[in-house]
């Protein structure tokens, strides 16, 4: 059997941790259950923390462990589920951890981590130089932290060699279909799927995605654009005419605000009517040609093109799948 480690914190987000538990330890079982067949067990899995004690998850449970994380030198695969708690609390309290972690992956084990997990593998370095995801309301504080990580927060799961993230919310299950996937092939993942009745999909997490609320920078200037751009994203503009309003010239204005945001200003714009678009979808808004005016674009084909390439959906998908009622129409 594969010999799996689900790394156990305080302040984990608890169905993370046992729900990958529960679908790797039922790999070859549940499916068989069914069909009376002999049961095939493909993982072992044990759930381990810091000297082996009990941690307390962030819905308050306290959940004991299997192991001490120090007993366990190899491994196939490694999880790193939800941080629940607070970030940095969390990050400071498990130093302990970033060792352990680069030594199973050096020593040849699979590294996942689901939502904020992601936040301790980049903390041990581990994704430097490497694409990721992570929960899309933590990806600039994610960004602002590890510069050196080519995170994709639109992707609801990435693989860079033989390191899986996914992104935020209940997305440990696709990443964990894929990973039995990777580990005992195509036909046991479907089984696995279809016994727990999870419909795997590609999906981009970018469907769910809001704007942060929360900026993780200093810049006053920067910060002032992006006050403007929230109140007036309506109004046409261009990079010289945002760079005057904060007395900067339109490359010193590009620079400072990537270097803040990790975007250049007319990029954040774009994404800024695209949530004010998809808010009006939500709520009912049903004619497209002056839900398009009401965002900034007067072409609605120009419009509907750039909304799939920030959301995976067109207007009209969009509408369908997160509205209650009424039909989009194109006038």
């Amino acid at each position: 059997m594969y010999q799996v480690a689900v790394l156990a914190f305080d302040g984990v987000f608890a169905s993370a941790l046992t729900g990958v538990v529960d679908l790797l330890n039922l790999t070859g079982v549940t499916w068989n259950r069914i069909h009376d067949q002999p049961l095939d067990r493909q993982f072992k899995v044990q759930v381990v923390s810091r000297g082996g004690q009990p941690v307390r998850c962030t819905n308050g449970i306290r959940m004991a462990v299997d192991a001490p994380m120090e007993q366990i030198d190899s491994a196939d695969l490694v999880v790193v589920p939800t941080i629940g708690g607070e970030l940095e609390t969390v990050l400071r309290n498990e130093q302990e951890v970033l060792p352990w972690l680069r030594f199973l992956y050096q020593g040849g084990a699979d590294l996942a981590s689901n939502c904020t997990g992601a936040f301790l593998l980049a903390e041990a370095g581990l994704l430097d130089g490497r694409t990721a995801t992570t929960h899309w309301g933590f990806s600039q504080q994610f960004r602002q932290r590890y510069p050196q990580v080519n995170l994709t927060e639109r992707e609801l799961i990435t693989r860079d060699d033989n390191i899986f993230c996914a992104g935020g919310g209940t997305a440990w299950r696709d990443l964990t279909i894929l990973l039995v996937e990777r580990f005992c092939g195509a036909d046991l993942a479907r089984e696995l799927a279809r016994a727990f009745v999870i419909d795997v999909r590609n999906d981009l997490q970018s469907i769910y995605a809001g704007l942060p609320t929360r900026t993780y920078h200093q810049d006053d200037q920067v910060q002032a654009i992006q006050s403007w751009i929230h109140e007036h994203y309506r109004n046409s503009t261009s990079l010289a005419s945002l760079a005057e309003r904060v007395h900067l010239s339109p490359r010193q204005l590009q620079r400072r605000f990537t270097t803040a945001l990790g975007e250049p200003p007319l990029q954040y714009l774009q994404r800024v009517r695209i949530e004010a678009a998809r808010k009006m979808l939500e709520r009912g808004a049903t004619n497209l040609a002056k839900l398009s005016e009401q965002v900034g674009y007067q072409d609605v084909s120009s419009f509907s093109r750039l909304f799939k390439r920030h959301t995976g959906l067109s207007p009209s998908h969009y509408r369908q799948r997160f509205a209650r009622t009424g039909t989009l129409q194109d006038s």
